[in-house]
């Protein structure tokens, strides 16, 4: 799935591209995708793109009017740069926003159909009100230094409305990186861990927000490539220690994990198959 770093990156890359276009249409290919009613998206048509920003998962087309286009890349959605814009309608298509001399493709491989299209009007957020603050801002670094939550770190941090933009990629990077079980709680750290935790969440990302940057175009390719240390590796050695990386599995997906880095040697059980051990 596209995190904060891929969607951070690709929303530059796309204003430098088509910032400033005027937008000759909108069509909606998968009306499945499209969440709102109001405004439509042939309202927009003749406005002008003043920006392409991002807000944790989300990209964010700003108009030249009040109104605003907001686009969820679910789990394998991707964004195709066309230039000259296409009339085709490959599988998967949710819109296509054509532009002056160009246009974008958006389409998600598989065949789940978690993306979505948002047009939203003046004053309206849509999900974005939901949203909890970036993980550079001083409301998540609160959050972590003094805050009491109790739920498992893994899941704290991949709940859109506490932390916006990390996923379970990142989420296995920073505590592997940050050395902590992903099933602690953050009101079980102590002032050191919770300051390791904040720095590791932190330059996990930015890493990521570098490398991503160095991609050129849309985000096509139906897989991003291996781009974490430890998610998605189970079986490998672990990149610090060498141990074999370990995981917990559940029905839609996995958490992967050190035991010598971070569970302090303790193999967790699979909770497919029985309970977590503690």
């Amino acid at each position: 799935m596209p995190e904060l770093p891929e969607v951070l990156a690709l929303s530059e890359r796309l204003n430098d591209a088509i910032g400033h276009a005027r937008l000759e249409g909108i069509d909606v290919l998968g009306f499945s995708g499209l969440k709102t009613v109001a405004p439509a998206p042939a309202d927009l048509v003749g406005t002008v793109l003043e920006r392409v920003s991002s807000r944790g998962k989300y990209l964010v087309f700003d108009f030249d009017v009040p109104a605003r286009v907001l686009v969820h890349l679910g789990n394998s959605g991707r964004v195709d740069v066309e230039c000259p814009p296409k009339s085709t309608r490959p599988r998967g298509s949710l819109t296509r926003l054509t532009l002056e001399s160009s246009a974008l493709l958006v389409r998600e491989h598989g065949t789940e159909r978690r993306a979505g299209l948002w047009v939203l009007g003046d004053g309206d957020a849509g999900p974005l009100a939901t949203l909890g603050p970036d993980p550079f801002e001083p409301g998540f670094e609160e959050l972590v230094l003094y805050g009491e939550d109790r739920r498992h770190l893994h899941g704290m941090l991949r709940d859109q409305r506490t932390v916006a933009g990390i996923g379970r990629g990142y989420a296995d990077d920073s505590l592997h990186r940050a050395g902590l079980s992903p099933f602690a709680s953050l009101s079980s750290l102590d002032e050191s861990a919770r300051s390791h935790l904040l720095a590791s969440v932190r330059a996990v990302l930015n890493e990521a927000i570098d490398r991503e940057r160095q991609r050129t175009g849309g985000l096509s390719a139906a897989s991003l490539g291996d781009r974490f240390a430890v998610h998605r590796r189970a079986g490998m050695p672990c990149p610090q220690c060498a141990r074999r990386l370990e995981r917990v599995s559940y029905t839609s997906h996995e958490i992967v994990y050190c035991p010598r880095c971070q569970t302090k040697g303790r193999v967790l059980a699979d909770r497919r198959m029985s309970r977590l051990l503690k």
